[in-house]
């Protein structure tokens, strides 16, 4: 066994050390990609989307095409994700609080933690948990850390002026190295693992920040993209008629600004520009990973995961940003590849980021773990038509649940308002039929999905949290009045 030379950066904490008896388990690369929506090559969300090295990887193992995630934001997803609990379970809806400061969770055992339980050796680098979580001295989450997530080098001022005034929310190019980026030195550090030789089995679990805002490309990767051949995302300016005034409170006063601005702005290519280049840095910066994987020769013996902690919204229902039950906030990037796993395949049976701590305890031969709220998806990465019974189900705050199967979205927002789509013949999500008669039976059939624990926000909760009671809905401590105009609209 190769010795691992640690940089500086890296430190160990109060984790068990591996069993000598796990060298024969498969080692985990563990991908995270933060705020990437369907806008890569292989899953086709915008036609002219880069992403050579994220189709390599899909072409080597199994896409989801149905992929969606627990909550349309960073922290309560990636708890989710972590924990494999569902929100609506934690009551982890916002920003804050990290799950260890809400008491019936501070002892819950993460997936990290569970492969350090049965002889891994966990790495970690990047955005894995949201923010500085999981990174503190007195967690005990990873073994070793390597550079936490950032932005890198910035512009001396903002590039764009956006309504709310967000130091992150910004956009677009000016003089810099790709070198000089954070995801660039997340990548960097990660490789240097894989050459010097991590112990085996290991868990490199590598978070990368972009395409989250800010948007900053370098020219080279802007120049993927020509501006005057750039295509926007169709939108309808009529979309939010048939949608209930209760979606707006989703995303009621956020930094992300309306289409509106951008429009007013000149700004909307921009924008898509910014995040389609930067989505082909990153593309790079996988590629990077990738390739150490495989000159290491460790190929063969690892499985690779790929995942987003949500999507994003370039206009589509006139909005910019996440936190909303439709498919651009909830449809996800997810794919597999690694030994037991069926290469060339795509699935599209709803999956769930949930999924993912059960499918590696199997595709690992580790114990079960008792209480976790998703399911193996071990069927599908042998055979990509196996049935899957369960949909996808995304959370967004206190009782607001998107339910996606194969061919239908449903949305039940907290004051009993509703969504339907039929997805194969409206993918856009144009046309809300929840008050079609017609569909009746396929609106009971997913309100049965909708899940039967609903905890009130935890304690410590902020940032985004909406809360509706006694028939008034409150955002961020303040109430919203039945008459009141929507924001920046």
């Amino acid at each position: 066994m190769r010795c691992l030379l640690l940089p500086l950066l890296a430190f160990c904490t109060g984790l068990a050390a591996p069993q000598a008896s796990g060298a024969q388990k498969p080692n985990i690369l563990f991908i995270a990609i933060d705020d990437q929506n369907d806008w890569i090559g292989c899953l086709a969300g915008h036609p002219q989307a880069q992403t050579p090295h994220l189709d390599r990887l899909a072409a080597r193992g199994t896409l989801f095409t149905n992929a969606h995630c627990q909550s349309p934001l960073c922290n309560p997803c990636r708890t989710s994700l972590l924990t494999g609990l569902r929100p609506s379970t934690t009551g982890v809806y916002g920003l804050a609080p990290w799950i260890r400061d809400v008491s019936p969770y501070r002892d819950v055992v993460t997936l990290p933690q569970h492969l350090a339980q049965h002889g891994y050796r966990t790495y970690s680098t990047g955005k894995i948990y949201h923010g500085g979580y999981g990174r503190r001295k007195t967690d005990k989450e990873f073994h070793v850390l390597g550079p936490p997530a950032g932005v890198g080098v910035r512009p001396e001022k903002k590039l764009v002026d956006t309504p709310a005034k967000h130091p992150l929310v910004d956009w677009g190019v000016f003089p810099h190295r790709d070198e000089d980026k954070g995801d660039w030195k997340v990548a960097s550090w990660a490789v240097e693992q894989l050459d010097t030789g991590p112990d085996k089995p290991f868990f490199l679990s590598v978070g990368f920040f972009l395409p989250h805002v800010p948007c900053y490309a370098t020219q080279k990767w802007f120049d993927v993209y020509p501006e005057d051949s750039l295509e926007l995302p169709p939108v309808r300016f009529d979309d939010r008629d048939d949608t209930p005034r209760f979606s707006w409170y989703l995303h009621w006063r956020l930094p992300e600004p309306r289409l509106k601005f951008l429009q007013e702005a000149g700004q909307w290519k921009n924008l898509v520009r910014s995040y389609l280049a930067c989505t082909s840095f990153v593309d790079s910066q996988v590629g990077r990973v990738l390739d150490a994987l495989h000159r290491n020769g460790y190929d063969d013996d690892t499985v690779v995961v790929l995942w987003s902690d949500h999507g994003f919204h370039l206009g589509e229902k006139l909005i910019t940003g996440k936190n909303t039950l439709w498919d651009r906030s909830a449809r996800v990037p997810l794919m597999f590849a690694g030994p037991g796993i069926a290469a060339g395949a795509r699935c599209g049976r709803p999956a769930e980021l949930l999924d993912i701590y059960p499918t590696l305890i199997e595709l690992c031969g580790l114990p079960a773990k008792d209480g976790l709220e998703g399911h193996s998806l071990v069927p599908q990465l042998q055979d990509a038509t196996a049935p899957r019974p369960w949909p996808a189900i995304t959370t967004h705050n206190h009782d607001n649940h998107g339910v996606r199967s194969e061919r239908w979205r449903y949305i039940r927002y907290a004051d009993g308002s509703e969504e339907l789509y039929d997805m194969r013949a409206d993918p856009n999500e144009w046309d809300n039929l929840a008050a079609d008669p017609r569909y009746a039976e396929v609106l009971r059939q997913h309100r049965g999905w909708l899940p039967k624990t609903s905890a009130k926000p935890a304690p410590g909760s902020a940032a985004r949290i909406l809360i509706y009671d006694n028939g008034k809905a409150n955002w961020e401590g303040r109430d919203i009045a039945p008459e009141e105009p929507i924001p920046e609209l």
